[in-house]
Order: C-alpha cells, then structure tokens, then sequence
C-alpha cells in the first residue's frame, strides 16, 4: 500500500523533460513557424506598398492588409537563440549556439571540424 502512495507522489515530483528548454524558445519557434507561412503574403503585400508607380488609394489598402496580418508573422520578431540553453545573446549563427555553450563543446572536443586558434 505504502509502494502505490509512493509511486502517485513520484510522479508529482519527476522532472518534465519536453522538446523545448523554456517558454521563451516555444514563443520563438511558434514565431517562426507563423513567419514562415505569411512570408510569400507578405511579399507581395509589401512590394504593392513600396511601388511608388501604383495609385495612392491601392498603397493604403496594402497597408490596412499588412496591419491585419498577424503581428508575430514578422520576421524581425524573431529572435536567434541557443538550441540547448535558450540564451538570446552572444548566438554563433552557423552552430545555432550560445558564445558559452559552443567554446564548451569545443573545448571537449565534441564538434567535429573545430578547434582552439593555434600559432
């Protein structure tokens, strides 16, 4: 009896290993996912607002089309962060790592192809 009460409190307590490190990496994948899909939109939305030989009343429109988008399909929201620590600052685009995270790997030895500068 006391092993069933165990194993019910074992389960509150165990540790939620999910796909993603914090929130804030969720937030920013949906935001990707959403710039993505609006992205051929959005193009073609903005190259009517930029023609400065169209009509002015066909730019507004384009413009009341764009605030309608929805605002995280802009791609400047997006943020690059780390895939392991979800740090936002000090990112090696290439690696898609932090600055801490990549010289740690590099150090060990656990990227192929990397090494410390030597003269």
């Amino acid at each position: 009896v006391a092993y069933f009460a165990l194993g019910s409190c074992w389960n509150a307590v165990a540790q939620v290993r999910s796909y993603y490190v914090d929130w804030r990496m969720l937030r920013d994948v949906k935001r990707r996912q959403m710039a993505f899909e609006y992205a051929h939109e959005r193009i073609r939305i903005n190259a009517l607002r930029k023609n400065t030989i169209l009509p002015k009343e066909l730019q507004e429109i384009a413009d009341k089309e764009i605030a309608a988008l929805p605002r995280d399909s802009c791609p400047v929201r997006i943020r690059n962060r780390c895939v392991l620590t979800s740090r936002p600052r000090g990112v090696k685009r290439k690696w898609r790592l932090s600055r801490i995270v990549f010289r740690h790997l590099a150090d060990h030895n656990q990227m192929s192809g990397i090494l410390r500068a030597r003269w």
